[in-house]
């Protein structure tokens, strides 16, 4: 199984840096759609959440909302260019910025009761290291939500690509991936306006 989306962190970081100034106007209606797709992620108040690949932020104020201020949030993301332009949105109001790869985070292990991640996984050189590392940061009965705004066959509309049956992000090849690496997948939507997978931490 491939997935022929992976890059290499270099490439993954070239693609999106030449990209960030003008990304939320290329996509101004999804902050609806992420908030729907973090409550889904069942968070308290209180929490310690990750956006892993957090981009421009775009979930952030959603993330905070969640979880109070009480809470944690951090976003990672390994483009300089797109934590520069959360933080011209004002999002890093809402969060603590980290310049890192998501494959390879500066926390602890356990640390944290949530991972939000969107169109992650599509660039993980490493797909099982990659949701593995994200395994790593979660307690034991935490939660992971892996999301887009739009659905698989959408999405490759978009791209122009045909859906292929080595898709990753497909249920039957996800499932098993995640439970390879820690987690057990619990909810899976593909629709045309979203993609969700909720997974919980296994331990």
């Amino acid at each position: 199984m491939t997935d022929h989306h992976a890059d290499r962190p270099h490439e993954v970081r070239a693609f999106f840096a030449a990209r960030a100034a003008g990304w939320d106007a290329k996509f101004p209606h999804d902050a609806p759609a992420y908030a729907a797709g973090v409550a889904a992620l069942g968070l308290q108040e209180g929490d310690r959440v990750l956006d892993a690949g957090c981009g421009t932020g775009r979930a952030l104020p959603a993330l905070r909302e969640a979880v109070g201020p009480r809470g944690a949030v951090l976003g990672a993301d390994l483009t300089p260019e797109m934590l520069r332009a959360a933080v011209r949105a004002g999002r890093d109001r809402h969060a603590a910025l980290l310049l890192a790869d998501a494959a390879r985070l500066p926390l602890p292990a356990a640390c944290l009761d949530a991972v939000f991640a969107a169109g992650l996984i599509s660039h993980l050189p490493d797909s099982a290291g990659g949701l593995g590392e994200l395994a790593r940061v979660v307690r034991p009965g935490g939660r992971l939500a892996l999301f887009h705004p739009i659905g698989r066959a959408a999405l490759a509309a978009r791209k122009g690509r045909p859906l292929t049956p080595d898709d990753l992000r497909a249920e039957p090849n996800l499932g098993p991936l995640l439970a390879g690496v820690g987690w057990d997948l619990t909810r899976y939507e593909d629709k045309d306006d979203r993609y969700l997978a909720l997974a919980v931490r296994r331990g």
